[in-house]
């Protein structure tokens, strides 16, 4: 009778275990998946060799070892190294010391003043060194889309696919898991296909991540996703035999699909339904940014640098201010023409690249340089855009990847670590002029006084510096309003902020911003500009005249748009997994975007 009770108390303990894992994995609470996985430091402890210099610090004087130092490399210890080991009042001592001249049995060694260094051993030595390994990711692109050819929409409402890596070999995907809207969804192996339903304009919130075998999970990832039928099929009044047509935007650092906007990333803004406005458009082709305006300045250094013969015009077809008079301009037309286009498909790269609109940056070269990227006289601005210290300084700030890159070709690894913020204002002032020099095509050896692959090149950094000015514009909407860009301002607006926080600086757009909030006010262009401070205020024509080209006139999207109401895309239908887990410790604490 015993030996029954036992094993009944044996098999209610195992149907609890069993009750218990099956709550873990249960669909309908998405924030239980939190605890499978702690914050697992994926690393792995290596062997390496090294060797140990100790220095002795002694007085001339006694001869007596004031302070010891150990360093890794055989040459002299540095300042830093000696405050660190010995402390301020021997590192002064040290950096006071002048070199001690005497000559054998005419001068003795103990009338020099202040210490001496002495290399008192080299010791082999090893060690375990902690290595980070890569961790898991997860991207997102959409199928089942059907698009026809050239066209963006789709034919039938797609599939959006979670798509996870291991990096690690002899490790797995587990299992995808996320929420839409709150409601929770998982999916075993590194492939989830989420089917979509109409969003409504603003979209819906997706958040993802994926777990791993090696008893971790990748990081925390979100992504705003829009699906919108297009035309009278989806209105429910009237029956219609119009093809069905659905627009599918996403908002992902994790996108791998076409459209990338990285802007549009930062401020968590969706494009326009039908496309932007011209001025922030990326065409195919690089014929489609050929432009034939009438460049003066331009075409007096053409003239200068002996590309055109205006030796008829008066004054050799120039003004005094070196630009092109009206003769000269009508000499130098065909090769203004030729030069203002010839950076057309470099632009279009960049812009794929990058996410930058290619039309924005070729207003942006045609008011800032007339595309001449050279140093005009007194300008101490270079390259197509006009860079400035003023802007590359916001380029090293606000765009950290750009920085990681560039500051090691200046800077030591060591310092670069320290992040541009931190450094030194010479080493600041270091890298500002080196990235302003380096978009400077300026040559004068060259045949036309221009390095082309250089001025090339500066287009690239251009976008880079436009994509600090959306972070700091992204930064600047928060700390104004504790929301996301795109929560409170359309689109196209957040690019003419972005344009005027370029040209006027950060302090203009701050302080506009919440005086239009301060009025009650929405932050739209012509509100905020309103706002603008009177030093503040040609800010206003530069923007004007970069967004005047004229917008094409779009479909009416009232006749065309029916708004539905948002319905939660079905998640997949879990499916039972039988995987022995590690040890399981809770899993990190899901952060929310800023």
């Amino acid at each position: 009778m015993e030996n029954k009770q036992k094993k009944f108390n044996s098999i209610t303990r195992i149907i609890s275990v069993f009750v218990l894992l099956l709550s873990i994995f249960s669909f309908n609470s998405a924030e239980s998946y939190t605890t499978l996985f702690s914050e697992y430091k994926r690393t792995i402890k290596i062997e390496t060799d090294y060797t140990l210099y100790e220095w002795w610090l002694l007085s001339w004087k006694t001869s007596e070892v004031v302070c010891q130092v150990y360093t890794e490399h055989e040459s002299w210890p540095d300042n830093s190294e000696i405050l660190y080991y010995c402390g301020s009042s021997i590192q002064k001592q040290w950096s006071d010391t002048k070199a001690c001249e005497y000559e054998m049995n005419n001068t003795d060694p103990e009338e020099c003043k202040g210490l001496y260094l002495h290399l008192a051993g080299i010791t082999p030595m090893s060690r375990q060194v902690e290595v980070n390994l890569p961790t898991p990711e997860v991207y997102l692109s959409i199928t089942g889309c059907n698009k026809e050819p050239g066209q963006s929409n789709c034919t039938s409402l797609p599939y959006l696919r979670f798509q996870a890596y291991e990096p690690l070999p002899n490790e797995t995907i587990i299992q995808i898991l996320g929420r839409v809207n709150d409601k929770g969804f998982s999916c075993p192996g590194g492939i989830c296909d989420l089917p979509l339903t109409p969003t409504g304009t603003e979209g819906i919130k997706v958040e993802f991540w994926a777990e791993s075998s090696y008893g971790d999970s990748s990081d925390y990832y979100t992504a705003q996703i829009r699906v919108i039928p297009w035309g009278d099929f989806a209105n429910p009044d009237a029956n219609s035999v119009d093809q069905p047509t659905y627009y599918v935007d996403v908002l992902s650092s994790q996108w791998l699909g076409e459209g990338r906007s990285t802007c549009s990333e930062l401020w968590q803004s969706f494009l326009p339904i039908d496309g932007p406005p011209s001025w922030l458009r990326t065409p195919a082709l690089a014929e489609e940014l050929e432009t034939d305006k009438e460049y003066y300045l331009l075409a007096g250094m053409l003239i200068k640098q002996g590309l055109v013969d205006a030796e008829d015009c008066l004054n050799g077809g120039l003004e005094e201010n070196g630009a092109a008079n009206v003769c000269g301009m009508e000499a130098a037309q065909p090769i203004v023409d030729e030069w203002q286009n010839q950076f057309n498909a470099e632009i279009i790269q960049v812009a794929n690249e990058t996410g930058i609109p290619a039309q924005l940056m070729k207003n942006i070269f045609s008011r800032e340089s007339q595309f001449w990227p050279g140093i005009y006289e007194k300008v101490n601005e270079a390259g197509l855009g006009h860079l400035s210290e003023v802007g590359a300084d916001a380029v090293l700030l606000w765009n950290p990847s750009f920085y990681t890159q560039f500051c090691p070709l200046i800077l030591t690894e060591e310092t670069c670590q320290r992040g541009f913020g931190n450094l030194d204002q010479d080493q600041q002032e270091m890298l500002r002029g080196a990235l302003v020099q380096k978009v400077n095509a300026a040559c004068p050896d060259c045949p036309v006084g221009i390095d082309l692959t250089q001025a090339n090149f500066s287009i690239s950094i251009f976008a880079r510096s436009l994509l600090a000015n959306c972070e700091q514009v992204r930064q600047i909407v928060y700390n104004n309003t504790g929301k996301q860009a795109g929560q409170v301002i359309k689109y196209e607006d957040l690019w003419k902020f972005a344009l005027l926080n370029y040209t006027s600086g950060a302090g203009c757009l701050g302080n506009a911003l919440q005086r239009t909030i301060n009025n009650g006010n929405v932050l739209t262009w012509d509100n905020v500009s309103y706002n603008l401070e009177e030093g503040c205020r040609t800010g206003i024509d530069y923007v004007d005249e970069v967004s005047s080209m004229p917008v094409e006139e779009g479909i009416n999207l009232e006749d065309l748009l029916v708004e539905p109401t948002p319905v939660v895309p079905i998640a997949p239908t879990p499916t039972p997994i039988n995987v022995i887990y590690p040890t399981p410790t809770p899993y990190r604490t899901a952060t929310p975007y800023p």
